[in-house]
Formats: structure tokens, sequence, C-alpha cells
């Protein structure tokens, strides 16, 4: 029997963070860029910059080493310090499409005097259509969204 429900259209992960939910939201959406890894980009050129800007509507993108920028998607909602949510436009085969949109739900709680319980949602897969198996299983592997996770709670550890 597998282990992946198919009546849910969504990888769900989490982490803790010793910090409060004001530099937690702000390390995940600001300092985007100092978490995500440069081996995840879809352009064509060496990954430069990750870059999220901070308001609804909001490009959500690379830039290359060469200049060249290549969007991801855009910011639904913007809710400092409690959440975030992004129109993820990448198809299953990690190509940029603007008329596919599957959304990650970011929000940030705060656990205890000085943590934040950070929860992401990666939802609406069934849009893949017949890549929706082979995207849930990479978005929710090791080098998927738990392993970015981590990296961003190293971030935040440095922040």
């Amino acid at each position: 029997m597998s282990s992946i429900d198919s009546s849910v259209s969504s990888v769900n992960k989490e982490i803790v963070v010793e910090a409060p939910p004001e530099r937690a939201f702000r390390v995940f959406t600001e300092n985007f860029d100092s978490w995500w890894p440069r081996s995840h980009h879809i352009g064509k050129a060496e990954l430069k910059a990750a870059v999220m800007e901070g308001r609804p509507n909001g490009r959500w993108y690379e830039i290359g080493v060469d200049g060249s920028e290549c969007p991801w998607g855009y910011v639904i909602a913007w809710e400092p310090p409690h959440r975030v949510v992004l129109a993820w436009q990448l198809d299953g085969q990690w190509r940029y499409d603007p008329s596919l949109v599957t959304e990650v739900e970011v929000t940030f709680t705060p656990i205890g005097a000085s943590g934040t319980r950070v929860e992401l949602e990666h939802r609406n897969l069934e849009r893949f259509g017949q890549f929706e198996e082979s995207v849930r299983k990479s978005i929710g592997a090791e080098e998927g969204w738990g392993g970015l996770l981590r990296l961003y709670a190293d971030a935040v550890g440095r922040s």
C-alpha cells in the first residue's frame, strides 16, 4: 500500500524555528535569497538571486548570473508576520507556465516564549495532471520542501 493518500492533493511540511514570527516571516520572504539553494532554478543561466516581492501580486522569480529573469509565480496573499501564499506556476517538467497555478501557503505561528512553527502546504497538485504523482514525490522528497525548510531554519539561526 502506498504511503501517499491520493485523495489529498497537497504536500505538507513544518519546522520549528527559534525566532519570533516577525523574524521568521522576514527571513522566509524578504531574505528569501539568503536560504534558497543555487541548485534550485529553472532558467538557462546559473542562479544569481531568488526574489520574492513583498506585496500582493508581487513577483516571485529568479535572476540569472547573466541578468536574465525567469518567473516562478506571484504573491497571492501577503499578511506579515502570519501568512504568505504564493502562486507556483511551474509545470510538471519544471518550466514556467502562466496558465498553471498551484499554491504554496506558509503560516507562522508563535510557540512558547521565542519560537515559531512554520507550516508549509503546497496544494492543488491535481492541476499538474499526468505529472501530479511525480511532482508530489519530488516536492515531498528530501530535496523538496522538507530540505528547503531546513535550509530556511539554518538561515533563521544566522539572522
